[in-house]
């Protein structure tokens, strides 16, 4: 089952008043505790990657697995770079499978926060990838939170949202009404009136960080005014270490994979309760019926070559390797020679583009530009391109059936 576009994803959640659990991944016995609640809840779900995390694992290597995960689970999934701190890492975020980013730039004041924001959203849409701002500040309250978001609250202002949204064009708004990121010291005191007044303003899904130890109330209070996305970590982080701490007591001398036995568990239990709490459970199949799916593209060019020696298309494709797998959207770029010699066309080039929106914005980058005129095309009179998606099994199937393929 395919991924699906998390724009469309929250805008039905926002049409339809529930909320979707953004749950951060940091190894596979979350992911896989994850998806386990979603799909018993039947629930969509974004699994989130936040680079505040990255010395914990590494993005690169854990990046495969949740995409196969997300590619092969039975609910509708969103996969989000979250809390990048720069324009290049969520290209990178991108480039790697996610499509959904957020670039924290809520410590900068209005303005600098405004430019930048504006920056990611002009990249990530010309890849198809939806965006989200914050604004305001939501600070740790301590331990590893405090560590990660230091300093003081600060709520997130009514005219400025309004400003914000219209000049950064982002999809959806993570406010700040009083919540903190990690475990929180007593009851939050949320600002119910600020959040309505905001939702009212703006009409896009708005995003609450720190959504670990809020009350069953308050999250149905902040749902009912705009709310769509709820992330959360400290409470699937501190039931896995319940676990852990469980796996001891019952026997002292347990290796790693006894200490780490059934966390998948634990975490799916909390994941499963948020779910059905937040409204989302039940609403996997209207959602993969009128949300887009996400699925990336492949550019593939064949051609001969005219006045290059072999040495020469050797050169001139490791140059397109290198500079075109630099430009946004591209998630690889590979080049090949043919296996027979009396091919009818000599060499390959196989990109992929994460989405279909990548073809336009691919095309008319500097670096492809640069590339294909002065060291492609003078050389390459003899091609055929082709843009093309994966067949879905079904229609395989078809063709393997009636047509002898």
């Amino acid at each position: 089952m395919p991924m699906v576009d998390m724009k469309h994803m929250l805008q039905h959640a926002y049409r339809h008043g529930y909320a979707v659990g953004a749950f951060e991944v940091v190894s596979l016995d979350f992911l896989d505790g994850i998806i386990m609640a979603a799909e018993q809840a039947r629930a969509p779900v974004i699994l989130s990657l936040a680079e505040s995390r990255f010395a914990h694992f590494n993005f690169d290597l854990i990046m495969p697995a949740v995409e196969a995960a997300a590619m092969r689970a039975q609910v509708p999934v969103a996969i989000h770079f979250d809390h990048g701190t720069c324009l290049e890492s969520a290209v990178n975020g991108i480039r790697l499978g996610c499509n959904g980013v957020l670039v924290d730039l809520s410590h900068l004041d209005f303005v600098e926060n405004t430019q930048m924001t504006k920056q990611v959203v002009e990249t990530a849409h010309a890849c198809g990838v939806s965006v989200e701002g914050e604004l305001g500040y939501v600070p740790g309250a301590e331990g590893e939170g405090a560590e990660i978001f230091p300093g003081d609250l600060a709520y997130t202002l009514l005219a400025e949202a309004k400003a914000y949204v219209e000049r950064t064009g982002v999809d959806f708004l993570a406010v700040s009404v009083g919540t903190v990121h990690g475990r929180m010291k007593g009851k939050p005191k949320l600002d119910y009136t600020r959040l309505k007044q905001i939702n009212e303003a703006l009409k896009i899904p708005l995003v609450i960080h720190g959504g670990s130890g809020l009350s069953d109330d308050q999250c149905r209070r902040l749902i009912a005014n705009g709310v769509t996305k709820i992330n959360c970590y400290t409470a699937l982080s501190d039931v896995a270490a319940k676990q852990i701490r469980e796996n001891v007591r019952i026997n002292t001398a347990s290796g790693c994979t006894g200490l780490t036995k059934d966390i998948n568990r634990a975490v799916a239990t909390e994941v499963e309760r948020c779910m059905r709490l937040w409204g989302a459970a039940g609403r996997a199949a209207e959602v993969l019926a009128q949300c887009q799916p996400w699925n990336p593209v492949e550019h593939l060019i064949i051609y001969n070559v005219e006045g290059l020696d072999h040495r020469d298309v050797e050169t001139m494709m490791a140059e397109g390797c290198r500079v075109l797998s630099t430009i946004p959207g591209v998630r690889g770029v590979f080049s090949g020679e043919a296996v027979q010699t009396d091919a009818s066309y000599r060499y390959t080039w196989l990109i992929r583009f994460c989405h279909p929106a990548v073809i336009d914005s691919y095309r008319e980058h500097p670096v492809h530009v640069a590339f294909a005129d002065n060291l492609f095309r003078p050389v390459a009179g003899k091609r055929i391109s082709i843009d093309f998606q994966p067949v879905k099994p079904a229609t395989a199937r078809y063709y393997v059936e009636h047509e002898g393929a």
